[in-house]
């Protein structure tokens, strides 16, 4: 409803002459909220005050010249000024009843709006390293990530969904030597994997492919591999020296072609699961974008050059260096290391100049909380190219902490003590993880109650709202059981049975659902819909115990199950959103 208002009031404000409201005055966004007190009608605009300055004006008087240029509408039965400006508008008795009517034709696009129109979006998001399986943690990104993007879609954007693949650099090194060392194994060698290895168990049938295919032709002593090479340190000492050592030697003894071969097997394989593991997920992604392709193609190389030429680099001991701290990072960053090895961050640089490049008009990344310190540097790489920063935007996603039986599950890719999303996923159900997820504020910690989630109670929200829309389809049932038909109310006069409070408040939350897609859009705040959808369940749910739905009077039948179905519709449209299915029993 609140976008019907928004619409009239643009419709006026186009009306008014140059004179009253010159054209660099007319591109305020037009704000519209509902009405704390009845008296004050039912929705209330600032507009004409938040004009008055720009146009040179009166906001009185621009109110008035508003309140005459609005267009009959009739679902507003009489609009009044109040105060210094504010323009109050009253609903006609029938507007929210012909609201049901609307949601029903409408159906699947009920919500749905053009705010975004014409703007290119790219989301992306989970981006994980492909150094192992994805763990609950990597759920909540992709769940946020995924929802946000079925979000900004609903209001109108062109959104590009993209994974970013660290497939260069050191991780993919260290990934490439533990699967070779899990294969010596396999060939019968003895030792103890080293403590900063990738030691997960997922690494032994990559071991096992590989030697089925290859036999022992790689097998080398290892004895000899490890020979002469400084003490491996655990986790928390010194985790360079040992494992690069570690990687040059087993560089000199595979050779670097059979060296490379190991590497990209355990990639792909590694890579292949995490694609079927967010596609069981429902989460897809219309690009994977491969880190190392910037480096291929030259893209990497050309942004140093240019942050060379413009005088934003320099060499300092062996390296190149970005000189962060003019745009205030609290140091400088290194972007090619004294051995010739550039830098995670040199890479970076050049994939946010990729993105622009391919004329996008904003850049959202999802990132893990514990890369907060990263936006700096990264911001300023981008405004060091002369590239808008503005257009350059990150939202953090908090840990989640997992509880069992009331104890905490401990993650960590490479010691392999970690929960998987797969097997979150086995124990929950994709619903339940893809709602919890996004339960709450994507910078808020989140507490992941397995027990809850996979109860069959009230308390349990995807259970709650899931129930709802079943009950709907269980009343159609039941009326066909009984062999009565249903045909969906088409005008509000159809609906002026509905005057329980129960059903009025229902219909007035119904009427809050493309406000609440909007406003989650604007937020990046997809919690808030399934607050939304919790709310609208207990609507119903109060209504359904309070109001028979199936009667004999047919007139008043036909607008309570009318009311009923255009809430399935909603539910349905709002879990289609989150990802989560709109099941027609439970």
């Amino acid at each position: 409803m609140i976008h019907r208002i928004e619409k009239l009031l643009v419709a006026a404000l186009d009306a008014l002459p140059a004179e009253l409201v010159p054209p660099q005055a007319r591109n305020l966004p037009i704000e519209v909220e509902r009405s704390r007190d009845p008296a004050h009608g039912d929705f209330a605009a600032n507009l004409a005050m938040r004009l008055a300055k720009p146009a040179r004006q009166n906001p009185r008087r621009l109110a008035q010249a508003l309140v005459a240029a609005l267009p009959v509408d009739p679902y507003v039965s009489k609009v009044e000024i109040a105060g210094a400006g504010f323009i109050n508008f009253f609903l006609a008795p029938g507007a929210y009843q012909g609201l049901v009517v609307d949601i029903l034709r409408q159906g699947g696009a009920y919500g749905r709006s053009r705010l975004g129109a014409g703007r290119r979006l790219m989301v992306e998001f989970v981006s994980a390293n492909p150094t192992g399986p994805l763990h609950v943690g990597h759920g909540r990104h992709a769940a946020y990530g995924a929802t946000l993007a079925n979000i900004f879609e609903a209001v109108g954007y062109e959104v590009a969904r993209e994974y970013y693949i660290n497939d260069a650099g050191r991780q993919m090194e260290i990934l490439g030597v533990s699967l070779w060392l899990r294969y010596l194994q396999a060939c019968g060698e003895h030792f103890d994997i080293p403590a900063n290895a990738y030691r997960g168990d997922y690494i032994t049938p990559i071991a096992r492919e590989l030697h089925a295919r290859v036999g022992d032709s790689l097998r080398r002593p290892s004895a000899e591999l490890f020979a002469g090479l400084p003490p491996d340190e655990p986790q928390g000492g010194d985790k360079d020296v040992f494992i690069d050592a570690l990687i040059v030697r087993a560089r000199a003894l595979l050779g670097e072609r059979s060296f490379g071969e190991v590497r990209e097997l355990v990639l792909n394989d590694v890579l292949d699961d995490i694609r079927e593991d967010l596609a069981e997920f429902g989460v897809r992604f219309d690009r994977w974008f491969s880190e190392a392709s910037l480096a291929h193609d030259g893209s990497i190389d050309r942004v140093l050059e240019k942050l060379r030429a413009s005088g934003h680099a320099y060499v300092k001991d062996g390296a190149l260096w970005f000189k962060s701290t003019d745009y205030g990072d609290e140091k400088d960053r290194v972007m090619v290391r004294e051995n010739g090895i550039k830098t995670y961050f040199a890479s970076d640089i050049a994939y946010v100049i990729n993105k622009l490049e391919r004329g996008f008009d904003h850049l959202i990344y999802v990132w893990g909380a514990d890369h907060h310190g990263y936006i700096t540097r990264l911001r300023a790489g981008l405004a060091a190219l002369g590239g808008p920063t503005e257009k350059f935007e990150v939202r953090l996603v908090q840990f989640v902490t997992l509880y069992r039986g009331g104890e905490k599950a401990q993650m960590s890719t490479r010691s392999g003590e970690f929960v998987t999303l797969r097997e979150l996923r086995k124990e929950v159900g994709n619903d339940a993880a893809r709602l919890f997820y996004v339960m709450r504020s994507n910078d808020q910690h989140l507490d992941f109650d397995l027990e809850l989630a996979k109860s069959r109670s009230n308390d349990n929200p995807v259970y709650y709202i899931q129930y709802a829309h079943a009950r709907v389809a269980s009343v159609m049932r039941q009326l066909a059981e009984r062999g009565l038909s249903f045909e969906p109310a088409t005008s509000s006069a159809q609906l002026e049975p509905l005057k329980e409070p129960q059903e009025l408040e229902l219909i007035k939350r119904l009427a809050q659902f493309p406000e609440v897609i909007a406003s989650c859009a604007a937020q990046r705040a997809p919690h808030t819909l399934v607050h939304y959808l919790r709310d609208l369940a207990n609507d119903f749910h109060s209504n359904y115990s309070a109001h028979q739905l199936i009667v004999s009077d047919e007139a008043l039948r036909r607008a309570r199950l009318s009311l009923a179905v255009a809430t399935q519709h909603v539910i349905r449209n709002g879990l289609t959103l989150l990802g989560v299915s709109a099941p027609p029993t439970m």
